[in-house]
């Protein structure tokens, strides 16, 4: 058994969800897939993936594999760089993860640019909505919003200006009791985006206080897509709280106003992470200096466009 390719199809296979999707990918039949994973399950002496007829899903043990499995096939990818004296030209595959709304509308342009412009990198572009271990998930790069608590990785400031605001429809302002304060919201209807808090919502402390406020609520309505609370909210069914580049565009039509913006807490910054070493490696430094002067300016254009929101 070749190890390496053995790991290759695996890393494959969880990818693309199924040993087809596998086999297409990878140019080969099904079953020299499955023949590929049996040995090196065979080698490792456990079961890597629970197989069905149409979907794969990893093991305790295969989720740490293919973390292993991910650092070693990039090692090797750097290696033959090295090895072929092609340091100087970007190739191979660029995983890069990014929040969904900012990574489909922000970046997902300037990656269609890059790979146009180099036309020996693929990419594998994860949009996920939780915290992604560069090291252990095999991400070259990522976009994330927040103030980092990770000092071991490559950061580049991209943008400050992200802000988390609470929005209604005009309508809905104009039919129910005003808001001046965040206590003014138990009073209304809440719609509750899973990632900014179910049951409350904390503000920045009062003024000659360092204890911010919370305000607990019990949601009329709870989802896990930001693009659903934004429609629900400009549809008039209550308030819910976002990025404010969630919600630019509804802002900007009219569909949906800003409120409490005095209470926000401060805006926050954006940074594209790369784990040590990676900015060295070609495809990695070229897209860093392709996109972070782009991602820069489309940043500034939105946290502009936030400013003018009030």
């Amino acid at each position: 058994m070749d190890r390496i390719d053995a790991m290759k199809v695996f890393i494959t296979a969880v990818d693309e969800g199924s040993l087809a999707g596998a086999a297409r990918k990878l140019r080969r039949s099904p079953t020299a897939i499955s023949r590929a994973l049996s040995s090196l399950e065979a080698h490792v002496g456990v079961e890597l993936l629970h197989r069905t007829t149409r979907s794969l899903k990893l093991s305790e043990a295969g989720q740490r594999y293919a973390a292993a499995c991910r650092r070693v096939l990039v090692d090797l990818e750097d290696a033959d760089m090295v090895a072929g004296g092609e340091r100087a030209s970007p190739r191979g595959t660029l995983t890069i993860s990014a929040p969904p709304i900012l990574g489909e509308e922000v970046l997902r342009p300037i990656l269609d640019d890059f790979l146009e412009l180099h036309p020996s990198v693929s990419v594998r572009f994860l949009m996920l909505d939780r915290f992604v271990n560069l090291v252990d998930e095999g991400v070259d790069l990522a976009l994330r919003i927040g103030n980092l608590t990770d000092s071991s990785h490559i950061s580049t400031r991209i943008g400050g200006d992200v802000r988390r605001v609470i929005v209604a429809s005009p309508r809905y302002l104009a039919s129910n009791p005003s808001i001046v304060e965040p206590a003014d919201l138990t009073k209304h209807q809440i719609i509750a985006f899973s990632n900014f808090g179910l049951e409350s919502w904390s503000f920045n402390p009062a003024k000659g206080s360092s204890i911010p406020r919370t305000v607990h609520f019990t949601p009329r309505y709870v989802v896990n897509s930001v693009r659903a609370a934004a429609a629900s909210a400009a549809a008039g069914v209550g308030l819910t709280r976002l990025y404010s580049y969630h919600v630019a565009k509804y802002v900007r039509d009219g569909q949906l106003k800003i409120v409490l913006a005095d209470d926000e807490f401060p805006a926050l910054p954006v940074h594209l992470l790369t784990p040590q070493g990676r900015t060295s490696v070609p495809k990695v430094r070229a897209f860093i200096d392709f996109a972070v002067p782009r991602l820069r300016v489309e940043l500034a254009r939105i946290a502009a466009e936030a400013g003018s929101m009030l």
